[in-house]
């Protein structure tokens, strides 16, 4: 049999072609609070609908604040309204503040406000709804438009607008609101996810995202968010898929944390959660003293872990005890996904949800000093 020509090996190796991935380029703002999160036991299972057809992907950039927050721009309504939203996997709404805030509701006044008299396509709802965060309760109404994302526009989704926003921590936030990515369980009010209703109507080819987080300060783009896929140009392969084992938050099984040769913890597996919501990596505060301490820092009144040198440098773990059932857990944050690109696939009827994890592109980061260990073999980190 005669070799294949060139070009139709090059061909057969190819993934099938889809729609090109949308970019958009974002400015970078620094220093905020993080007013998020607030953990809890999820409720009944979801009601999930079937992926419509297509080949699409959505990509949104990302500005890094202070690596505490990553965040990108939304339109809603007709014309579109522009907000910063944070994308975040340990929530399922999307809401921004609205026009009609309360007076005494600060951190509205300081940020973006949705105009529904300033839209064509807006359709009222009314209903009342809240969701609760770890500085205090958000709450406002829903209401319905159009969502411009990453170029793609046209999609009509529920939202909440906000008219009590809780604490200072979100007046001095960088970001206007949120757009959940969780699982429809957590929606707050059965509300349809951003990401569903992308999918039922055509806009997206399957329920499927990922994140590539630049935690470089000195960089001027904070990442990017990829809907529908992953680029292959952000990661070293390959890419290991874990299975989610409770289909509300991102939750997986992870077999080990380990910190050098003498340092080993949840050595019979433990239950982790990725959240782009949440900036550092939490687990069990005894385990979270013991691997500090492994590395040698020394704690603040404050709370933070500093290590010795001329460089001040805080630890990315955080002692957070998650009472049963909800936990005990360990919640991989921003300083873990920065290291990695990963991939979240709500599956479809022939397969449940997984993530994929993979090395990101090397950004000049430096020498690992815990690894956590997941199941099936794979380190991706």
């Amino acid at each position: 049999m005669s070799p294949l020509p060139p070009l139709l090996l090059l061909l057969l190796s190819l993934e099938p072609l889809g729609a090109a991935l949308i970019r958009i380029p974002l400015r970078r703002a620094r220093g905020a609070p993080n007013p998020l999160r607030e953990w809890g036991q999820p409720g009944e299972p979801p009601r999930m609908g079937a992926p419509s057809p297509g080949n699409k992907s959505i990509s949104v950039s990302l500005s890094n604040l202070l690596n505490v927050q990553y965040y990108g721009d939304i339109g809603l309504g007709t014309p579109p309204q522009i907000f910063s939203v944070v994308f975040d996997t340990g929530s399922s709404n999307l809401w921004v503040p609205s026009r009609r805030c309360l007076f005494f509701s600060l951190p509205c006044w300081f940020h973006h406000r949705f105009n529904p008299k300033a839209s064509s396509s807006f359709k009222p709802n009314g209903t009342k709804f809240a969701i609760q965060y770890g500085t205090g309760r958000l709450s406002g109404i829903l209401s319905e438009d159009k969502l411009t994302i990453g170029g793609v526009s046209g999609a009509s989704v529920m939202f909440g607008e906000a008219l009590w926003e809780p604490s200072l921590a979100f007046a001095a936030s960088q970001f206007d609101g949120i757009l959940g990515l969780g699982f429809p369980i957590l929606a707050v009010g059965g509300v349809r996810p951003p990401l569903d209703a992308l999918v039922d109507q055509g806009l997206l080819d399957k329920p499927v995202f990922s994140f590539y987080l630049n935690r470089d300060p000195e960089a001027a783009s904070g990442g990017e968010l990829v809907l529908g896929g992953v680029d292959p140009a952000h990661y070293v392969p390959p890419l290991i898929f874990l299975p989610v084992t409770l289909p509300a938050y991102w939750q997986i099984s992870m077999e080990r944390v380990t910190v050098g040769p003498g340092l080993t913890l949840c050595p019979r597996g433990c239950a982790a959660v990725l959240d782009t919501g949440t900036p550092v990596i939490t687990g069990p505060s005894e385990d979270i003293q013991a691997l500090n301490g492994a590395l040698g820092g020394a704690p603040l009144p404050a709370g933070a872990i500093v290590f010795g040198g001329v460089r001040l440098c805080v630890s990315g773990f955080r002692g957070l005890d998650v009472p049963p059932p909800a936990g005990p857990l360990w919640i991989l944050g921003d300083v873990f996904l920065g290291a990695h690109v990963a991939v979240f696939d709500r599956g479809d009827p022939r397969g449940g949800a997984r993530v994929g994890l993979a090395r990101a592109r090397a950004r000049g980061a430096g020498p690992d000093h815990a690894q956590a260990q997941f199941p099936g073999g794979g380190r991706p980190g």
